[in-house]
């Protein structure tokens, strides 16, 4: 079945909306993405000059000099210590982060990135070896420990063929932790995770943030 998909904003940003049958108004999708917030703050316990943001912001120093407490009004985010989505990163649902230490994070929060909403099922592909060779099991679910599970030591590549993914450096998701949304992956490097010796567990993200 063919599917397309729809992006609030230009170059593919904003709130994602995949269609695969007639759609009469599209408004209707993309209402619900009016209240999505997330409110950066210079200091923490939300102290200091803010900025708010509803989207992807590859980069915050042009609003703030800093960003070290944070609070989530609607939706879900990833933030990250370093600009262009990279380096450490956090998963953020509605809620209030007063202190970017508390979150694991080594530097104060430099970008962010909008988790689209996603309804559906929920696939993704791994490999035990880069450019998805050796090894490769199939996950629809949330899987604690890749080795008691799959007998799987270490993972080199995936692809996401549905939904938003959290993957995480220790079973049980504990950790340092590393978004990944829909797309082949085909070394580490393509997945960001400089900061991540290996991925030992993963989890789906969920409508309920």
């Amino acid at each position: 079945m063919g599917k397309i998909f729809f992006y609030e904003d230009r170059n593919f940003q904003g709130c994602l909306y995949k269609c695969s049958s007639d759609c009469s108004e599209l408004s209707f999708h993309f209402s619900r993405c009016n209240s999505i917030r997330i409110i950066f703050y210079e200091d923490r316990n939300f102290q200091g000059r803010s900025y708010e943001c509803s989207s992807d912001c590859p980069e915050l120093s042009p609003y703030l000099s800093r960003c070290n407490s944070c609070r989530v009004e609607s939706g879900c985010f990833m933030v990250y210590d370093h600009p262009n989505f990279m380096g450490q990163q956090y998963f953020v649902r509605r809620g209030e982060y007063s202190d970017y230490q508390r979150m694991g994070m080594s530097e104060s929060i430099r970008s962010c990135r909008l988790v689209p909403q996603h309804r559906g099922v929920y696939k993704m592909r791994m490999y035990e070896r880069e450019n998805f060779g050796g090894q490769m099991h199939e996950l629809m679910d949330d899987c604690d420990s890749l080795q008691d599970r799959f007998h799987m030591s270490d993972m080199q590549s995936c692809n996401v063929m549905d939904g938003h993914w959290l993957m995480y450096e220790q079973p049980h998701y504990r950790g340092k932790m590393m978004y990944l949304r829909p797309g082949e992956y085909r070394n580490w490097r393509d997945m960001g995770m400089s900061n991540m010796n290996r991925v030992s567990s993963m989890r789906r993200i969920m409508d309920s943030c």
